[in-house]
Formats: C-alpha cells, structure tokens, sequence
C-alpha cells in the first residue's frame, strides 16, 4: 500500500500533460484567438490543417508476385473532443504541428472522416490502427475512467463506421493497474480493437516496475498487443532547448529506446514470452546501437544485477519486438531489418501528421525481397493483429 502512495504522490507532482508526438508543459498556454479554449489544444490552430499533396486520388493498388498486399499502418493519431474536455484548464495537449486539427475524427464528422480518408487513399493506406496518445497518466482514478470511456466508446463508434478502414488500439490508465486491466479486458470483447496504447512510461515510472506486471500477464492472455509510443524525455527539457524541435526529433526516439531497453534488461519478455509489442518510430535508436547491450554487463558487472539471468542475449529480444518503419531512408530501413528481422517490421506513418507521406514507396525503394516487402507492407500487421478479409 505504501508503495502504491508513492506511486500515486509522484504521479501528482509531475505536471505534465502529454500530446501527440510532442510533451509541453502543463502550465504553456494555448496562443489566444487562435484555437479553442474547450478543446485546449494549440495544435488545432484551423491553418495547421494539413491534405496529402495527392489528396483526392488513389494510390494504385500494391501487387506483389501477382497478389495483392493490403497496407496496413500500425501508427495513426486521434483525438476527440470530449475527452479533451477532461483536461485541466491550465493544460496545453497539442504542439502546433502540421495536422494538428486533423486528429480530431468523431463518427459525426463526415468532412474530418472524409478527410482522413482521402489522405489514406492518396497513401495508399487500406487501414489504420487508430490510437490515441496517453494523457490520462496523471489524473486521478475517476477523471482517467472518464477519459478512457469516451476514448474508447469512440473509436469503437469509428471503426464501426469504417470496418474496412479502421481499427484500433484502446485506452487504459496504466497507472491504476487493476482498472488497466478491467478496461482491457472490456475493449478485447469488441473485435474493433487489436490491443491497447501506452506510453513509453506511466509518469516516470518504468513500464518494467513489477506492479505492471498483472497488466503484461493480462495483455499476453487475452493475445493483445500493445503499441508504444513516446512522449518526449522531459527530464531533459533543458539540454533539448533550442532551434530543431529537438524535444521531439531526440527526445521521442530516446524515449522509446529507454523504454525498451527497459524491459529487456529487467527480464520483463522473459517472464512474459508471449508478450505482444509494436514500438513507434522503428523503435527510437535502439535498432540502430543494439549490440552494444549485448556488452554491457561483460564490461560492467557492477552495474548489473546478478539476480536477473537473461535467457537470451539483450539483441536477440528484438527478434520478438514489432517496429514500425517510420525511419525514412531506405538505408535505415534495410539497416533496420537487418538488425530485427523482416518479419518484426510494419507500416506507420504517425498520421495525420505527416512524416510519412509516401509509405509504400519507402517500403518498395528500400533493397529488400518481394516477400519481404509483401511482410512489412500488410502481411505482418494483419498476421499480428487478426485483421482479415481487406
């Protein structure tokens, strides 16, 4: 109990809220005039709406050997505003970003949901997996409930709207691990939903903490997966200060790279073998600096602990981590698979923000085999998260 009030008090003393592939401070402020005060989002500035430059045509279909792959991508962003609604009034969600107001796709806007659409077709995206990243993590019991539920109830509102274009990753308060799991076990009833979201931690909290561990065994039972996304390295705000945006271009990546190596090294896949996890953004930098893991207790015992004996080499956990391939050159995707296998790789483009417009075109330049290609573009998500019938 008491450990669980210490959790509780540093969640509280945080003040941080948390935004889609960015952090800002709790007490930044939206800027005036420009956005609206009930959403309290500074990213739904009207002008930072973003369209596909092809927006209003289609990508042609994808055949490989004769068959078509339907692409799936694994890393697309929402929000609604209901939730929003929940957030404190000195909270700020949103950086302003390129497709900032497109996040926000409620079933009863069909101009947002049209857009949304026409974006995927010009992509040539078939379906994303919508999730919605975590800004509940520091509210309180009731509060985070709340957010959950009109979270989940609309993007389950979506996907029954769009079936063959949507599905999607629920919301769960993982820092209440008995409500996480009561709320995953509730979304995994409805078909729309492939697995849950988290963040690359639970308020600073690493997701390997043993009082997460009923979660990962809930998560392993059910045969849902989980997607993690960054929210940036706020212990590190002030060396990320400065022109390049760096909070999200470092932070987010090292994020991610934390959160994993965390649950590497604290034999969290050991004693979860069948756990299910797709990482954002390839997987920050991990894939690409792994093998020095495999070195570090060799050359720093003392800085290891001799009670956890891996069964495999920290590198070989990566054979059983999912990456989404938004690293953006060739090079780093074939670097990519090289490291973690073919196979662990699916489609994410961070939607609607566009960091990956052009995901097929990125998949087909990059030096790889037909089947290859075929795995990451669809077969592998679909294999994953049980999407059919495309």
């Amino acid at each position: 109990m008491g450990s669980r009030r210490l959790f509780m008090k540093k969640v509280a003393a945080t003040g941080i809220t948390f935004c889609s592939c960015c952090i800002l401070d709790a007490k930044a402020q939206y800027a005036p005039g420009k956005n609206d005060p009930a959403l309290k989002d500074a990213g739904n500035d009207k002008s930072l709406s973003h369209r596909h430059p092809l927006a209003g045509t289609k990508h042609k279909p994808v055949i490989i050997n004769g068959r078509r792959i339907p692409v799936i991508d694994t890393h697309a962003h929402c929000f609604f505003p209901e939730a929003i609604a929940l957030l404190p009034a000195n909270a700020n969600l949103n950086a302003a970003v390129k497709g900032g107001p497109n996040h926000y796709i409620p079933v009863s806007d069909d101009a947002a949901l049209k857009s949304r659409i026409e974006n995927m077709d010009a992509k040539g995206v078939d379906m994303e997996v919508l999730s919605i990243n975590n800004f509940w993590y520091t509210m309180d019991r009731e509060t985070a409930t709340k957010v959950c539920e009109i979270n989940n109830r609309n993007l389950a509102q979506v996907c029954a709207a769009y079936p063959k274009r949507f599905s999607a990753f629920a919301c769960i308060a993982t820092q209440f691990p008995d409500l996480a799991i009561q709320q995953l076990e509730e979304a995994m009833k409805n078909p729309c939903f492939k697995g849950a979201t988290i963040q690359a931690n639970v308020a600073g909290v690493e997701h390997a903490d043993p009082r997460f561990h009923p979660i990962w065994a809930k998560v392993e039972e059910l045969g849902a997966t989980l997607f993690i996304h960054p929210q940036g390295t706020p212990p590190l705000a002030a060396r990320l200060k400065g022109n390049g945006w760096m909070t999200n271009t470092i932070g987010n990546p090292l994020d991610t790279t934390i959160a994993l190596q965390h649950l590497i090294y604290e034999g969290v896949f050991d004693k979860f073998p069948n756990l299910k996890v797709i990482a954002a953004h390839g997987g920050g930098f991990l894939g690409s600096y792994a093998p020095r893991m495999d070195h570090s207790c060799f050359i720093s015992p003392a800085n290891c602990n001799p009670d956890i004996v891996l069964k495999k080499k920290p590198t070989e956990y990566l054979n059983q981590i999912f990456f989404d391939a938004l690293v953006f050159t060739p090079e780093a995707l074939r670097h990519l698979v090289a490291q973690v296998g073919a196979s662990q790789v699916v489609v994410g483009t961070d939607s609607p923000i566009p960091w990956e417009e052009y995901p097929i075109e990125h998949v087909m330049s990059t030096p790889l085999t037909n089947a290859q290609k075929a795995a990451i573009l669809g077969d592998n998500a679909s294999k994953l998260l049980k999407i059919r019938n495309l």
